[in-house]
């Protein structure tokens, strides 16, 4: 019963005997009020861990994706940058070759 009244905050009260009877039904019942707000803590933590860890998988999962498409833009640049190389290579001979023949075109009229 101390217990009880000291949980609801009255410190200093003094707190009259009970009987076997009525203070095994009080301690049955704190016992279980106590076994009831545990397991609702524990479930509230566990909850929470499972949301932590969905929510660090979920992120990991992101970094990874942003990694890949990273790492597929940088592919890209390379492939564009050689395909410019080549097309220059290309287009410098095409331009003289090009001219050469434009040159003879006009030198036969």
């Amino acid at each position: 019963m101390r217990t009880k009244m000291r949980l609801l905050g009255f410190r200093g009260a003094a707190v009259k005997p009970l009987n076997e009877e009525a203070a095994a039904e009080l301690g049955a019942e704190l016992l279980g009020e106590a076994l009831v707000f545990g397991v609702g803590g524990l479930c509230i933590y566990l909850e929470y861990l499972r949301q932590a860890g969905q929510s660090r998988r979920r992120e990991e999962h992101l970094e990874q994706t942003l990694s890949d498409l990273q790492q597929g833009l940088e592919r890209l640049q390379r492939d564009l940058d050689e395909l410019r190389a080549q097309g220059h290579a290309q287009g410098g001979a095409g331009h003289a070759q090009g001219r050469a023949g434009h040159a003879q075109g006009s030198s036969g009229h």
